[in-house]
């Protein structure tokens, strides 16, 4: 187990050891996931990000949808676009790293709609079986 703490820079020790997993985790972070499929269709300003995110589920908060940005920008899979008008417009898009992960992400979405009933299946499976064994056992 690696554990990391916080460097001057801002960033956790331990991506160093370990940063295919941590690349991993903001890919397929809740809201990385949501992020990186609504980028794929075209750029977004973060409003309108905000807004398409939280159509598929619970609304995201500007803080983490800010950190969730700022990270995958980090990353290299997402661009910032801000442009000096006024007022200011911040577009956010994909870089051609991003591109892939988002594709790959949006598979794995599209594998969990498609097998979603013998994912529920198996959940009711295991529920009865351990409500069964619970009745047993006492």
């Amino acid at each position: 187990m690696v554990v990391s703490s916080k460097t001057a820079e801002g960033y956790d020790a331990g991506e160093a050891m370990c940063p295919y997993r941590l690349v991993l985790e903001h890919v397929t972070s809740r809201w990385g996931v949501l992020v990186l499929i609504e980028l794929l269709e075209r750029p977004y300003r973060f409003s309108e990000l905000r807004r398409a995110v939280g159509r598929v589920g619970r609304a995201v908060s500007e803080k983490m949808l800010t950190q969730t940005l700022q990270t995958l920008e980090r990353d290299g899979l997402v661009h910032r676009d801000a442009k000096p008008v006024i007022p200011p417009r911040v577009d956010y898009s994909l870089t051609e790293l991003g591109r892939e992960a988002a594709e790959q992400v949006r598979g794995l979405a599209a594998w969990t709609k498609v097998r979603m009933a013998d994912v529920e299946r198996s959940r009711v499976e295991y529920d009865e079986a351990r409500a069964l064994k619970a009745r047993v056992v006492s």
